[in-house]
Parts: C-alpha cells; sequence; structure tokens
C-alpha cells in the first residue's frame, strides 16, 4: 500500500557529530526545512511518496553499498518523492531521498545503486554534518513544538491509492541546503565508486547515469533537471568518474537479488503513477509473474475493476502467500472497495508477517476502524504512532478512534497533532487547548497539547 512520512517524538543524547542535542532523525529533517524556509520565498509542495513495499524493496538494494560506506543496517532510509524530474539527496544522515521520474527513469539496479551510493558517500563522508554545523541550526531547534512547526504538510484524500504529505519547501532554500561542491562531489564520486565495488554492483553504471545528466549545465536553469544545480556536472568529473572505473577493472556479475527487487520497487511505482492503460499493455512484459500481478492488480485498481484486482490479487497471493506486501495489497484494496471485515483479515496476515511495519500497521487500524472495531483499531493505530509519528491519516483515524471510544481529550490532542503537521496552526491552537482542559494536567498527552500550542504561538510570532 503506497503511504508515507514516519518518524518518532523523541529527544536523544547529545548527536555525536555535532554536539548538540539529538532529535529524531525526521524531525531534525523538518526542523531544518524550519530554517530555511524562515529565509525562503514563496513555498512549492513537496509530496514524499510512501509505501512499504517500495521501501523495503529500496532498502534491500541500498544496504549493500550503505554496507561498505559503513553505515550501520537500518540507520539510513530512502524514501520517494513525487517529482517528474531527475534527482536525488540527503538532507541528514538518516534519509535519502530520490525522485519518483529519476527511478522511473533507471534501466538497472546497478543504476539505481550508484546512486545510493553517491548519496551514501555524501552521507559517509560528512558533508551533511558539516552543513548542519555550519548552520548551527540544531542548538536553536529542539523539542516537538518547532519540528511541528516545521511541518507544512497535509495528507492526502481519504481512500486514495497513492496518499501524500506535502512538506513547503522553497526551491532556492532547497538548492542552497542541497547543493554540493565540486570538492564534494569529486569526493563522493570516488567513494561511491569504491562501494559499488565492494558491494558487488557494476560501477560503469555510474557513468551511463552521469551521461543522463550530461549538458544539463548548458540549459537555461529553468529548464535544468535539479541534479544539476544540486551536484555541479563537468567535463572534468565525468573524465575522472571514467578514468577511475576503467581503472578498477571490475568485473561483477549479474545479482538476480538485486535485478528483482528494482524490478519491483519501479513496476509498482509505475503501476500507481502512471494510467491503467499504460500499466496493463506493459505488466506481461515484467521481469516475473509476481511482479506482472502486482502490476495488474493496481492497474484494474486505480480503474476501477475491484472483480479483476481482487482476482489478481488471489492468484499473487497463491503464488507468494508469505509476503507481507501482498497481503497488505489485498487489505487496501478490499478497503477501498468497502469490504471493512475481509480488509481486517488482511492486515491481519500483513501484520502477523511483518509486526514492526508502521505502514501495515497504520493500514490495519484503518480497516479495523471501518469494521466498527474502535478499540481494536486504537491498538494497531498505537503501535503505528509509536514507529511513524507524522503519519497525519494515522493521527486522524486515531481521533476517530478516540472518540468512538469516549477519550475526548485524546480525540483532541490528536486533532491538534493533526492541524499542526498540515500548517493549520490556528485549528490546532483551538484543539490544543481543548485537549489541554480534558486531559490530566502534567500528563504525557497534556505535554503533548502544550507542545502544539508552543509550536503554535512560534508560529504567530514568526508572522508578526
Amino acid at each position: 500500500m503506497v503511504s508515507f512520512l514516519c518518524c518518532e517524538p523523541t529527544e536523544g543524547p547529545i548527536h555525536p557529530e555535532t554536539g548538540a542535542p539529538s532529535m529524531h532523525p525526521l524531525l531534525r529533517f523538518l526542523a531544518v526545512l524550519a530554517v530555511m524556509l524562515s529565509h525562503a520565498l514563496p513555498a512549492q509542495a513537496v509530496t514524499l511518496l510512501r509505501d512499504a513495499d517500495i521501501e523495503h524493496a529500496l532498502g534491500r538494494l541500498a544496504q549493500p553499498v550503505l554496507n561498505a560506506a559503513g553505515l550501520p543496517a537500518g540507520s539510513v532510509k530512502v524514501m520517494v518523492i513525487r517529482d517528474s524530474s531527475l534527482n536525488a539527496f540527503v538532507v541528514d544522515h538518516r534519509h535519502i531521498f530520490i525522485h519518483s521520474g529519476l527511478l522511473l527513469k533507471m534501466k538497472t539496479a546497478d543504476e539505481l545503486q550508484s546512486v545510493l551510493a553517491h548519496e551514501a558517500a555524501h552521507i559517509a563522508n560528512g558533508h551533511i554534518a558539516r552543513r548542519f554545523s555550519n548552520m548551527r541550526m540544531a542548538n536553536t531547534i529542539s523539542g516537538l513544538g518547532i519540528a511541528l512547526a516545521a511541518a507544512a504538510a497535509a495528507s492526502g484524500a481519504d481512500g486514495s491509492a497513492v496518499s501524500a504529505l506535502g512538506l513547503g519547501v522553497s526551491s532556492s532554500a532547497n538548492r542552497v541546503f542541497m547543493s554540493h561542491t565540486r570538492a564534494e562531489e569529486s569526493a563522493a564520486d570516488n567513494s561511491a565508486i569504491r562501494y559499488m565495488i565492494s558491494a558487488r554492483a557494476d560501477p560503469k553504471a555510474m557513468i551511463d547515469l552521469l551521461n543522463i545528466f550530461s549538458g544539463q549545465e548548458l540549459l537555461n536553469q529553468s529548464r535544468q533537471d535539479p541534479y544539476a544545480r544540486t551536484h555541479p556536472l563537468t567535463r572534468d568529473r565525468l573524465r575522472a568518474v571514467q578514468a577511475q572505473v576503467t581503472a578498477a577493472k571490475a568485473k561483477p556479475g549479474r545479482n538476480k537479488d538485486a535485478d528483482y527487487w528494482f524490478a519491483r520497487a519501479q513496476g509498482k511505482l509505475s503501476a500507481f503513477l502512471r494510467a491503467p492503460s499504460w500499466t496493463l499493455r506493459r505488466a506481461g512484459s515484467s521481469a516475473s509473474k509476481d511482479i506482472a500481478l502486482v502490476r495488474q492488480a493496481v492497474a484494474y485498481h486505480r480503474k476501477p475493476d475491484s472483480a479483476k484486482a481482487l482476482a489478481a490479487i488471489g492468484k499473487l497471493i497463491a503464488l507468494r502467500p508469505k509476503d507481507p506486501f501482498v497481503h497488505e495489497l489485498n487489505g487496501q484494496i478490499l478497503l477501498e472497495s468497502r469490504r471493512a471485515e475481509a480488509s481486517v483479515a488482511a492486515y491481519g496476515r500483513a501484520a502477523a508477517l511483518a509486526p514492526g511495519n508502521a505502514l501495515i500497521l497504520g493500514g490495519q487500524g484503518r480497516a479495523l476502524l471501518a469494521a466498527g472495531q474502535p478499540k481494536r483499531a486504537l491498538q494497531a493505530l498505537e503501535k503505528a504512532r509509536a514507529r511513524d509519528f507524522t503519519d497525519a491519516r494515522v493521527l486522524r483515524d486515531m481521533a476517530t478512534a478516540y472518540a468512538k471510544t469516549g477519550k475526548t481529550g485524546m480525540a483532541s490532542v490528536v486533532t491538534a497533532e493533526r492541524y499542526a503537521l498540515a500548517g493549520r496552526f490556528k485549528d490546532a491552537q483551538i484543539h490544543a487547548k481543548r485537549a489541554a482542559d480534558l486531559l490530566p494536567r502534567g500528563s504525557a498527552p497534556w505535554l503533548r497539547a502544550q507542545d502544539v500550542l508552543s509550536a503554535a504561538e512560534a508560529q504567530a510570532s514568526k508572522r508578526k
């Protein structure tokens, strides 16, 4: 199921690289955007596409190069931004962002791994840590309140196959923060080639990818892909990469596992983003039968044709009965086809196979809520929220479940948080005040309401 942004609202110990109080990485990411936005031009929406299946596939592809970079397993998450332009970037040491346009443009797993290796090199070489230190932002941003104030976000429409969380980010501020020097790019290229060789990926893919972008700097800036602005491309840089790859004399073989996960991520993403007719014409030529069935199920669901979608998903379950993401997709299709009870069962199987996945838990809670089981829904939703604090859909569903179980104070506080995440601070303030009146003073939920009030006050003072 395609869904979106996850993090836990925790403050940790002193950050080992910046020496500043440490926040959860995504909260820190949002806080960085707040700093940029305070000096930025009018914002444009950035949509993060979150899908447990796609993220699992990208994680499988990233892990060998992350291991080669010395980055601990699970320490870096790869996220997809819905944008047809070609770009990839890092904003902190815990996330790599890749545009959907670039992911759909690439032809091989090696090309994708070359991008991931290059971005991992920016993290491993300390380029992002130095930028944080130079901005001195971590010392001035702490706690949930400012992080909430940073998140100008809005969920996608209820029941949509592809929901979204939009972050207001000025394009000018983006370029300033995410751009790298030519020296950094050269260092990242050198490291990335080493990582790819160590991961047994073909380093020649980096040349193929750079050739896609060659000539971009000769274009008017308005016509350039963002990659050319954030990652300076020069003939010297391309020649240096070619020379290093030639000198390495690497002879990697085909990695069938990498090829499979690349095809699966690309196939499912294209099925959600492109017209169903386009997908159905091409599904038969997919890399494997199960990927073809995933694409068909998504395409028929989007037409919509529930009968054919469920028929495709039935064949898929028979083929991969222990795949949690197959059951998750089945649960989504059933839920959006108004078959809540069947959806509960499908999400239950998915959650049993992947008990720690926040997106699956959120879907399970949503299905339970639709089936009229708010108490059970709360159990799943609270687990999801603990792992994925900024998923506005989970907060919306939690508010409904709390209201249905008579916990109006809790309904108010999560509603306040959801409005804060949407950038609607006046509404957030109303619900936070209501929550503060209903909840026990000094309790953890009461303190969360105070955080939202602080965020709303900070936002109001910024506008004066």
